[in-house]
């Protein structure tokens, strides 16, 4: 009998409990979002430098039109190459750990940054940034962790925190390349007579973030604590390879090695174990995938497109302002947005649930990209006035509406591997199909761009493309379940 009194006024559906969010694990969490940093400081600590560099080695002729195509393939490169590279990465560490792969990472990072620094030929430049993506698989390692460190209730106040590492290092990337590019001329005092910094001017400037990456390094060494428990160690590999040593032991011996085995085999059951690239290509792995791909191309289509047109003058269909108000500009997006994420992101995933807040981000879209017309039409009628600078705030406030997609995103593809064990593969394939989409985005929508420019009659060209991509994001939102796979 049970001792809870139930008569006809006792309800059938008792109230659901909230479920209680786990407490963050913030010590190896706080080491993750530092590992972070190194990619998008290395990445982003080109930019202000780029062109001059191009044409200091001399690699155009003198032809200033062709500045723009050498520095695209060079920011290109590191998406190529990784898209090589990550997915083998990222299964490697459902093998032997997380911990050996981000160490091979940032030992690539460090490297060929101050490779790069010590490049005077355009070649040298292409190996350096091509040894940069193929040696750098840690963002998909990186994200597995965050899964493995986590549970469902905290998962999205982890991902909320992910803006933090890539806001910062994107500003700090562009300020370090910027202030510390050429610094025998900008430091006459204190570089004025380094033979060393005139020849490589911009060794400086891409060794500061070299070294960031060798202090992350040493970090991870020390203090990161690996996630990957049941891996291939070196024992195993011995004992696999030591095998034929068994013909020489006796049958109980044998006997007894068959039981271990058997029961290692027991523990190490089929949902713990890697499972093979074949059996990860599976509707939910491939949809997943597609939408982080299609959220990526829109995104870096928008982030491509707009300090372009910022800076394009007013009659040639843009806003014409100068690189300060730029600089701005992105970094008011960059503080918003980190702190959005923060303070707002968890609560509302838990209140909405992901595929509404991801819907709802996709379809921000269409009025984020119909915001660059509205621009250029206000700027020319009535000037760079208080209603030019509203509409910059709305497109900045649904900037931050689409970034959203990312965090829900991160949680459809850690619920897509269909096992634990398999989860940096999952990231891996996932990253590489973004990694395509990210060389392919910025060249395609800067040179629409240019079109559009070039003729009146076309200047609407780069949004038609803009927005076919966005409906392209929103069809692949669809097809994305309300409630998230379970294993």
């Amino acid at each position: 009998m049970s001792s809870q009194h139930v008569d006809e006024e006792t309800p059938l559906l008792q109230p659901e409990q909230p479920v209680k969010r786990t407490p963050m694990p913030w010590r190896q969490f706080s080491i993750i979002l530092f590992l972070q940093l190194a990619e998008p400081l290395t990445s982003q600590v080109i930019s202000p430098f780029a062109p001059q560099l191009i044409r200091d080695i001399g690699i155009t002729g003198g032809d200033e039109t062709k500045v723009g195509y050498y520095v695209g393939v060079m920011h290109s490169l590191f998406f190529a190459t990784q898209a090589l590279t990550v997915l083998h990465w990222s299964r490697a560490s459902d093998h032997i750990g997380r911990k050996p792969v981000i160490l091979t990472g940032l030992f690539g990072l460090s490297l060929s940054m101050y490779c790069f620094g010590l490049s005077r030929t355009f070649w040298g430049l292409v190996f350096s940034r091509a040894l940069n993506g193929a040696l750098n698989g840690n963002i998909g390692v990186i994200k597995s962790m965050m899964v493995e460190i986590t549970d469902s209730t905290n998962l999205a106040q982890a991902y909320a925190y992910m803006p933090i590492a890539w806001s910062s290092g994107g500003t700090l990337g562009p300020l370090i390349g910027g202030a510390l590019s050429r610094p025998a001329d900008r430091f006459p005092n204190v570089f004025g007579n380094s033979e060393f910094f005139k020849t490589y001017p911009y060794f400086l400037a891409c060794a500061v973030p070299a070294t960031f990456s060798a202090l992350a390094w040493l970090v991870t060494f020390l203090f990161l604590k690996e996630t990957v428990t049941s891996r291939f160690t070196i024992g195993r590999l011995l004992r696999g390879k030591l095998s034929e040593d068994s013909a020489c032991k006796s049958p109980a011996t044998l006997e007894e090695s068959t039981d271990s085995l058997s029961t290692q085999e027991t523990v190490l059951k089929e949902n713990e174990r890697p499972l093979p690239l074949r059996s990860l290509l599976i509707p939910r792995v491939i949809i997943a995938a597609g939408n982080y791909g299609t959220l990526s191309l829109l995104d870096i289509a928008f982030r491509a497109v707009q300090p372009l047109f910022f800076a394009t003058p007013m009659e040639l269909g843009g806003l014409g302002l100068d690189p300060p108000r730029i600089g701005n500009i992105l970094a008011v997006y960059g503080i918003i947005n980190g702190l959005f994420q923060i303070f707002f992101f968890a609560d509302l995933h838990d209140y909405y649930g992901t595929k509404k807040i991801y819907t709802v981000a996709m379809a921000s879209a269409f009025p984020l990209i119909m915001t660059f017309p509205i621009l250029n039409a206000l700027g020319r009628s009535q000037g760079l006035g208080w209603m030019v600078w509203s509409v910059v705030g709305i497109q900045l406030v649904i900037s931050v509406i689409l970034n959203l997609g990312y965090a829900c995103v991160f949680i459809y593809i850690a619920a897509a591997s269909p096992n634990r064990a398999s989860l940096g593969a999952t990231n891996g394939i996932a990253q590489m199909v973004v990694s395509i989409m990210r060389s392919l985005g910025p060249a395609s929508v800067n040179s629409l761009f240019s079109f559009s420019i070039e003729n009146p009659h076309h200047a609407w060209v780069v949004y038609y493309f803009m927005l076919l991509l966005a409906f392209i994001a929103t069809i692949a939102s669809a097809q994305l379940p309300r409630q998230l796979w379970t294993n």
